[in-house]
């Protein structure tokens, strides 16, 4: 009797328990409600917008979105076209190296303010100051600084030092430096404070202990704290990737792409298609281009992120 009655109960639960359905929609009713709004403009705006701008990037689209599909035509163009392809080796050059020299910098920085000096309320707010200005306004400051006529050059040769030269914004070999200066300047004091911010977040038990056990100050750093600031510094890298990949307005600003096409970046190369060329199906091409690339980069770093994590507990 007992025997039997197990099974019937185990069934009766298997009965009254919602199924996968029931439970995805009608748990928490209140706030999905809620959420609607946000989700249909995630729909609209960014996947509806990101398969409009695949779509016709496949036409032949010009001054409007109502060319005919052509294929992969705009793609082959786009890697044909000398200007596309400077940009992309462009972007990745001076991606790399600001990524590089804005964390490393922003950690040294972070490091040394992090010593209890005084007036560190003036300096963080001296070297954030930059990171408030526009990429527009950063850019203008650094071209008027970096003009050969009126700037660092022309002062400097007007007081005497006539064999000085610093004409990297008109120089196609070092133009990319002049656009990494200028980046570094308004980015680093940004990365300065989120460093900061993971510095003072670590225990200052840990500091002890390593006094105690003998461990140099420059190992602590490299095995113990910068370990622990594993969120800070992904936070940063996003950030800065974010802004490396859609570098436009300091361009725009600071060399205007120049001298010829030395300093272009794939978003010059969409919006100067899209807006000036008269080609919007290449100017398409081109962002879906970027929106691949970054896709390429942050997809395997989700899943190593997310989804290592969850088959690891």
């Amino acid at each position: 009797m007992a025997d039997t009655a197990a099974p019937l109960a185990m069934g009766a639960e298997r009965v009254d328990r919602p199924g996968l359905l029931q439970r995805i929609f009608l748990h928490n009713v209140p706030a999905k409600i809620a959420a609607l709004p946000m989700v249909a403009t995630v729909l609209v705006v960014f996947v509806g917008c990101v398969a409009w701008t695949i779509y016709y990037s496949f036409t032949n689209s010009k001054l409007l979105p109502t060319g005919k599909f052509v294929g992969f035509d705009q793609y082959e163009r786009l890697f044909a076209t000398s200007r596309w392809n400077v940009s992309v080796w462009n972007l990745i050059a001076y991606g790399s190296m600001s990524l590089v020299f804005t964390l490393v910098i922003g950690f040294i920085l972070a490091v040394l303010i992090d010593q209890k000096i005084r007036f560190e309320s003036a300096f963080r707010t001296i070297m954030l100051y930059p990171f408030a200005l526009s990429f527009i306004v950063t850019g203008l400051v650094w071209q008027w600084i970096m003009n050969p006529t009126l700037g660092l050059q022309g002062t400097l040769r007007g007081l005497g030092w006539t064999g000085f030269t610093f004409d990297w914004i008109a120089n196609p070999r070092m133009v990319l430096f002049a656009l990494l200066i200028a980046g570094l300047w308004h980015g680093t004091g940004f990365c300065m404070v989120l460093m900061l911010a993971g510095l003072r977040g670590v225990d200052e038990e840990v500091w002890k202990a390593a006094r105690i056990d003998g461990i140099p100050t420059w190992r602590t750093y490299v095995s113990i704290v910068i370990p622990m600031m594993r969120g800070v510094l992904v936070t940063a890298v996003v950030i800065i990737g974010s802004g490396i990949v859609r570098l436009y307005d300091l361009v725009v600003a600071l060399t205007n792409g120049g001298p010829g096409i030395s300093s272009e970046v794939p978003a010059k190369y969409v919006f100067n298609y899209m807006f000036s060329g008269g080609n919007i199906g290449q100017g398409l091409a081109g962002a879906t281009m970027m929106l691949l690339t970054v896709l390429i980069i942050m997809i395997p770093w989700a899943y190593l992120e997310f989804g290592g994590k969850g088959r690891r507990t």
